[in-house]
């Protein structure tokens, strides 16, 4: 079933008409990108069609958006208004000029930040029974070497010659290639060499970069001038611990780390069991060059990750089938491949016919919905697309983003994956420890168990040695005996030399099983990381409204659930006989822990109203003079 999604412009006959050669366009290379790997062509090949497939594709998805219906579009510049004049958040010392990515929350960004996160531990570390950590911010070197951090969290950066202004390499020359290929005036031999530069970009150096940049006459996008050599940047802000300045950290670029290396006194906390969750919420710092979008793009953000430790051969979970018809919105790579749009998919068919790996990742991503939805994000708006296999990591199993549809286009906000056991491999092996983790298990065995009548009467003083010769044979062993008895009739049994013919009705056999614990399970890891900032911005513009037939008076309409301020107190009278029954309500709501905003301004009850929308509070109290009070949504 087609996603029944008013934003989805397939759900017009005459915009779809629109689309159909662009997903036509997308399969052609989708095709051919599964020919070449069938044929086992070089992979140079294989990474040019995928360049052109990317491009195909977000052409394909730039078209659906512009395409969508009007209702779909807002007034971004509008929001952005109102969310700086009621402070909800602003660029970090904004008074000395500002710091790019980098934003302060104000009273009502905090409070809608913190109900989100609530919710967040609520919905899972509380519903799920998670082992919950809050570990260091700064990290020493060794941890992040042994993670790859180090030598792989780095993007090549050029600056311009004369103010200074860095770029991304790789993005200067992918987004000034793709600017040449759309300019009829460049021949196409120069447009084929830009579609080779781009199959094979993920894979430069400084070198290669600085000779593609050097032979187009690449320059500043902002001033036109020239460009220095790349020169590489790493992510991660750097840092020292102790005054000798010996000791080489970093502040974290994700909150996984933490979770990893205490994993072995989690396992002893889940008295050496899997499967167990760990989840915690925290800061991560980037050093992005050229962060942008607003909350998009930062350099200091908030994450809640959870890290689900299952074996690796088994990775079902227990409360799957509470979930398994839950609907969602599905991109797989097999439908990006061929263009065609997301299908609304329940969960538990997504994982029966392998397009989802897993249960424990699919339940995961059910929940995701939820959590989702639960705070405020418009479903229309909410999908899960599949990474292809050339996005993947080379150890990940399987990875679905749940991605949101803002005034930027589709954003991810939230990465799930199987990750396999890769990051737990490579810190204990850094440590040369073994991470012994157990799983219980059925184990099957058999014993033969002497009949001491009559192999009493048949073999005399020695039927007691036969008995304790029968007592210590295997369960292996066992089934030998079994065999023979059932097939010859007779099983030999050989003590020092000496051989006993044993008949079935000597000895019985007694099968049963018992729970034991493995230990020798190096276990996988499904992932569930949110970016807190980007889902917060989505809400936002989620929540915008601009009033029908006055389009310049605007407002939020939150969730109750995640509402900065829960309740307005509008005191129509100066009577101060109220006073106190004013005094009683604000008591009488701190005490339920709702939080309130009394606007007790000299203007009309409207337009305080009207400021009460604005931020997005859903409930208002408000009194006359005959003290009693009513209830105005």
């Amino acid at each position: 079933k087609i996603a029944n999604d008013p934003l989805a412009s397939e759900c017009l006959p005459e915009i779809e008409a629109q689309l159909a050669p662009l997903r036509a366009a997308v399969k052609e290379c989708g095709d051919l990108i599964r020919d070449l790997k069938a044929k086992g062509a070089p992979k140079i090949d294989i990474d040019k069609a995928i360049v052109e497939l990317k491009a195909r594709k977000r052409r394909l998805e730039e078209t659906e958006i512009a395409l969508a219906p009007k209702e779909a579009s807002f007034d971004r510049l509008k929001l952005e208004d109102l969310l700086k004049r009621r402070f909800f958040y602003d660029q970090s010392f904004a008074i000395y000029g500002g710091v790019t990515g980098l934003y302060d929350f104000g009273p009502m960004g905090c409070s809608l930040k913190a109900n989100m996160l609530q919710e967040w531990r609520k919905h899972f570390i509380l519903e799920e029974g998670m082992l919950e950590v809050d570990c260091t911010s700064l990290t020493p070197e060794s941890v992040l070497k042994a993670s790859g951090h180090v030598d792989r969290f780095a993007d090549w950066m050029v600056k311009d010659v004369k103010t200074g202004e860095c770029f991304r390499a790789d993005l200067l020359i992918k987004n000034s290639i793709e600017k040449l290929m759309n300019d009829k005036k460049v021949s196409a031999e120069v447009k084929k060499d830009g579609e080779d530069v781009l199959a094979c970009l993920e894979g430069f150096d400084d070198k290669d970069m600085h000779e593609v940049i050097t032979r187009f006459k690449f320059k500043s996008p902002i001033t036109g001038n020239d460009l220095t050599e790349p020169i590489a940047f790493n992510l991660m802000f750097p840092t020292q611990i102790g005054p000798t300045g010996d000791f080489k950290a970093f502040l974290r670029p994700e909150t996984a780390q933490g979770i990893f290396v205490n994993f072995k006194r989690l396992l002893e906390f889940n008295q050496g069991k899997l499967p167990f969750a760990a989840a915690q919420i925290g800061l991560g710092f980037r050093n992005e060059i050229s962060p942008r979008q607003g909350l998009i793009h930062v350099r200091e953000f908030t994450m809640c990750e959870i890290e689900h430790f299952v074996d690796p051969e088994d990775k079902s979970f227990s409360k799957f089938a509470k979930i398994a018809d839950q609907k969602l919105v599905l991109l797989s790579a097999c439908d990006q491949l061929d263009g065609t749009p997301a299908r609304e998919v329940a969960i538990g068919e997504a994982v029966a016919n392998k397009t989802v790996a897993n249960e424990t990742l699919g339940y995961y991503m059910a929940r995701c919905h939820q959590f989702l939805m639960k705070i405020g994000i418009d479903g229309r708006r909410l999908r899960f697309r599949q990474h292809l296999s050339n996005e993947m990591a080379h150890y990940a199993q399987d990875c679905w983003d749940a991605e949101i549809l803002t005034s930027y286009g589709w954003i991810e906000c939230v990465g799930n994956a199987d990750k396999a056991c890769y990051d737990l491999q490579q810190h204990f092996k850094a440590v040369n420890e073994k991470l012994n983790p157990r799983k219980m298990i059925d184990i099957y065995l058999m014993e033969a168990e002497a009949n001491m009548a009559l192999l009493g009467k048949s073999f005399k003083k020695d039927s007691k040695k036969i008995q304790t010769a029968l007592q210590k044979l295997s369960s292996e062993q066992v089934s030998v005996v079994e065999w023979e008895l059932r097939t010859k009739n007779v099983y030999n049994l050989d003590i020092k030399g000496e051989n006993y013919a044993l008949t079935p009705d000597l000895l019985n056999i007694k099968k049963y099983s018992k729970k034991m614990y493995k230990t020798d399970v190096i276990p996988a890891v499904i992932k569930s990381a949110y970016d807190v900032g980007r889902i917060l911005y989505s809400v936002l513009e989620h929540s915008f409204r601009q009033r029908e037939g006055d389009e310049q008076r605007t407002f939020l309409a939150f969730k109750p659930l995640v509402a900065p301020i829960k309740c307005s107190i509008l005191p129509i009278s100066a009577n101060e006989t109220l006073v106190p029954v004013m005094e009683a309500v604000k008591e009488e709501l701190a005490r339920y822990e709702l939080s309130y905003k009394v606007d007790d301004s000299s203007g009309t009850i409207g337009r305080r109203y009207a400021r009460t929308d604005e931020i997005g509070i859903p409930f208002d109290f408000s009194e006359s003079d005959s003290q009693k009070f009513r209830i105005v949504n």
